[in-house]
């Protein structure tokens, strides 16, 4: 095949992978086609975790198809056994003579051994295909590898001249109804949100997946009941959090993070005691925490102080701002505090990732 056929194929296979980017995690959104004659005989992608691989959805739907066809799988197959058996000898035994692949992948327990494995039986194999198309399928999964931390995103709200709430602390609501049904995707696709026991008690937060709100596109292929909601992260290092909030009324699990081993006895509710020395939160370590746990992405939605402290200690990786064409004057509350910074020289920067209206609203996505 061409260099172009391939990337045709593997950008099916990248589009399929798009749709289990909502229920994967902690594992990657994988998508796979198999082609024999240039047609597609089958295609699958991964839908949760536990579940059959991509490859074996599309194994299974080729059927003898498989034999001397090429597949497209946008992750390197898995080579050891985990919840389900390796997707690597599922394709050798299907009698695929080629396999192309968009990206290696950096778990350790794969790390090439699914490339290995099938070249040492004969099997073609092609790898890089749309790798950056790849990589962003699996942002935090590739980080939590590489790094043993999350990928973090920031949200904030803000008007035009960066506050974030009136000196009353008045913020209902400073961005449109469309902006906010926005960030629905974005809480729907995070494996966790966290905020702090400050935001929570003075929002009455829920801090949960709206799923009237998600577009109309997502519904149509996700029930209400196959919409995950993401686990729910509150830092509470003064243990002011008394389990009558909001929060803990909602489905699905919270995690309260203290200083001190007190739990709060509410149904789903976790305890992280985070031990470092300081008498507060240690921001890293606690992403280093929320890693071993398995958590691939974290959405943060808070106010200016923890906003600030991720900022500072260049904790963020992608920043989502929602501006309001709106002017809330010197006596507001900005929208990220940072004590420590005193000269332009040292200032946190960004690039420009995008730029789009949602509704009378302007959305920018930055990253480091």
């Amino acid at each position: 095949m061409t260099y172009n056929k391939d990337q045709f194929y593997m950008q099916q296979a990248i589009e399929l992978a798009k749709l289990g980017c909502f229920t994967t995690t902690p594992n990657p959104n994988v998508g796979c086609i198999i082609v024999k004659d240039d047609q597609i005989v089958g295609k699958g992608y991964h839908q949760k975790a536990g579940e059959p691989h991509a490859e074996v959805y599309a194994l299974q739907m080729a059927g003898d198809k498989a034999k001397q066809a090429t597949a497209y799988v946008t992750l390197e197959p898995c080579s050891h056994f985990g919840r389900t058996p390796p997707c690597a000898d599922a394709l050798i035994k299907s009698g695929i003579k080629r396999v192309v692949i968009a990206m290696q992948d950096p778990n350790p327990n794969v790390a090439g051994n699914g490339i290995k494995r099938l070249k040492d039986v004969g099997i073609d194999v092609t790898v890089g295909v749309l790798s950056d198309q790849a990589e962003s399928l699996n942002k935090g999964f590739l980080k939590r590898m590489r790094t043993g931390i999350p990928y973090v995103q920031l949200k904030l709200a803000t008007s035009l001249d960066g506050k974030i709430a009136m000196a009353s602390g008045e913020s209902k609501w400073i961005t449109s109804n469309i902006a906010r049904s926005d960030v629905q995707q974005f809480r729907a696709q995070a494996s966790c949100i966290l905020s702090t026991c400050a935001t929570v008690q003075a929002d009455n937060a829920s801090l949960t997946v709206r799923y009237a709100e998600l577009p109309e596109e997502i519904k149509k292929i996700y029930h209400p009941e196959n919409i995950r909601q993401p686990i729910r992260i509150i830092i509470d290092s003064q243990q002011r959090l008394t389990g009558q909030e909001n929060v803990f009324k909602q489905q699905g699990e919270t995690w309260v993070v203290r200083k001190q081993k007190i739990p709060i006895d509410r149904p789903n509710t976790k305890l992280i005691v985070e031990s470092s020395a300081q008498n507060y939160i240690d921001l890293k370590q606690l992403l280093m925490i929320l890693g071993e746990k398995q958590i691939n992405s974290v959405w943060v939605e808070a106010g200016a102080h923890l906003a600030g402290a991720l900022i500072e200690q260049n904790l963020i990786d992608e920043l989502i701002i929602y501006y309001a064409p709106k002017l809330l004057g010197h006596n507001a509350m900005d929208m990220c505090i940072l004590p420590n910074l005193y000269q332009l020289a040292f200032a946190p920067s960004f690039r420009f990732e995008s730029a789009k209206m949602t509704g009378e609203d302007l959305r920018v996505i930055l990253k480091k």
